[in-house]
């Protein structure tokens, strides 16, 4: 069953101490889940205030919805 999870996120979360860091992604558009892939750079492109729905494959907005 699909569902629409709410993601506010914009980066990864940085995880130390390790012997290199560790950054787990926060935006939930990795394909490497749990770990950034770098993918959060396309919410730089997301409208402010508004839900951003992503295709199947978490690479590009289908739609966009009135937030809440």
């Amino acid at each position: 069953m699909p569902r629409l999870i709410r993601h506010d996120a914009e980066g990864p979360i940085r995880i130390d101490p390790q012997d290199k860091p560790v950054f787990i992604c926060a935006c939930g558009l990795t394909k490497n889940l749990p770990f950034c892939d770098g993918s959060h750079k396309a919410c730089k492109s997301e409208t402010e205030g508004v839900v951003s729905v992503y295709d199947a494959e978490r690479e590009r907005v289908i739609e966009e919805r009135a937030e809440g």
